[in-house]
């Protein structure tokens, strides 16, 4: 029946949406892990030294996607939120000095949103203070939903965030000397967002920087980069080639030479914008925006459950009193319930359009390593085959709900 609250079935799936897998694979990984100095054609014996510290970017972090806020407030459109800004808070977990000494970092962002205000509250496990602060300065500046009517019962969200530490993920200092060079390289990264101007919407290329340190200098001897294959690939480049010539260097040897390899992503980009890159690194982008995709879709969710909410107030208020002045708000609150159905709509079908173009990229590695890529492939297909009956289901509740709107006619 349109204007029906939400089940407790509906909520549960609401919810689940939020549980979005990330798939860790070693194959799909293996593209981003060819950063030893060794494996670059060693020119003295100090390269062959191994030099990590070189974690993906994600651009999201110098340019925050804007999500549709719906404009009342729910528990799902907080965790939906929340769940938007994940890439920035594992950002803030790259820095060693925003973690502890465990390897496994833990957070829960709580948020409660009243007729006044809206705050988070940040605890964790193995969280240091500089870490509580990064990330509260985040949700504090990007996660703001709608505040609630005057009188109205607080709403609150919790969700967790997890890290364990690795060199896929986090810089560590003290390894070795290179590697506490390409640390700050990496950290630096944050705050060079100038030189991805162009990439607002967009995945710039993998690029690759040969670096030298030398003993008697305190910045790097010299940063060479390879060329990236397109205008835009390189004018990044020179840019970030500035930016690591200024970086200070220390070096107790004679010479070190060794690669750092640029991986970036973009939460924010759509599925075309990964169209040039490699494919088991056009997978991990998928499963970013699957992120995204999910917390849109939680937020929708939320939007439509508060919208089928207050349609039935008015249909009962109406069943009481057979008032024929309520047409106006009942018209009005099923328009809003079709515009809520609408959104969900939307949201699946840019979930689906996700999924088919991850289950792609997997059969596609699949015929090349079927060990290795099996279970992405799997787990991808279920995702979509979840998707298309979800949003099989949405359109027909969209459906549903139009017919059902109330019609004004004139005998």
């Amino acid at each position: 029946m349109p204007g029906r609250s939400p089940t407790p079935r509906e909520n549960n799936r609401m919810l689940r949406r939020l549980a979005v897998a990330s798939f860790a694979l070693t194959a799909a990984c293996a593209g981003t892990q060819k950063t030893d100095g060794a494996a670059q054609g060693p020119t003295s014996t100090e390269e062959r030294v191994r030099i990590t510290n070189q974690p993906p970017f994600d651009l999201v972090a110098c340019f925050p996607r804007e999500a549709k806020m719906p404009a009342q407030t729910s528990e799902a459109v907080i965790l939906g939120a929340l769940l938007s800004v994940r890439p920035q808070v594992q950002e803030c977990l790259v820095d060693p000095k925003n973690r502890g000494p465990a390897p496994t970092t833990k957070v829960q962002v709580k948020t409660t949103v009243t007729d006044q205000a809206t705050t988070h509250a940040v605890t964790g496990e193995n969280l240091t203070p500089e870490g509580t602060a990064c990330i509260q300065k985040l949700v504090d500046a990007q996660v703001q939903p709608a505040l609630l009517a005057k009188g109205s019962a607080p709403v609150e969200a919790t969700i967790p965030f997890e890290q364990t530490a690795s060199g896929m993920n986090s810089v560590t200092f003290g390894i070795n000397e290179g590697s506490d060079f390409t640390g700050a390289v990496r950290l630096g990264l944050p705050g060079w967002c100038d030189c991805y101007a162009g990439f607002k919407d967009a995945v710039p290329p993998t690029l690759t920087a040969k670096v030298k340190l030398v003993k008697a200098q305190q910045t790097p001897a010299e940063v060479t980069f390879e060329a990236s294959g397109t205008t835009e690939g390189d004018q990044v480049s020179a840019c970030l080639k500035q930016k690591m010539m200024a970086l200070p260097a220390k070096l107790s040897s004679d010479e070190l030479g060794f690669s750092y390899r640029f991986v970036h992503f973009n939460s924010g980009a759509s599925e075309e914008a990964a169209a040039k890159m490699a494919p088991e690194l056009q997978f991990l982008q998928m499963d970013l925006v699957r992120t995204q995709r999910a917390a849109d879709a939680a937020m929708a969710d939320g939007a439509r459950a508060t919208a089928a909410k207050a349609f039935a107030e008015v249909v009962e208020r109406y069943q009481k009193t057979k008032n024929y002045k309520l047409f106006d708000e009942l018209e009005s609150k099923c328009n809003a319930l079709v515009a809520a159905d609408a959104r969900i709509v939307e949201t699946l079908q840019a979930r689906q359009q996700t999924e088919k173009a991850a289950l792609t990229i997997a059969q596609e590695m699949k015929t090349k390593d079927a060990e290795g890529w099996t279970d992405a492939e799997a787990a991808t297909q279920k995702n979509l085959d979840e998707t298309v009956k979800e949003l099989a289901d949405a359109q027909k509740l969209a459906a549903q709900d139009k017919a059902a709107c109330p019609k004004k006619t004139y005998k």
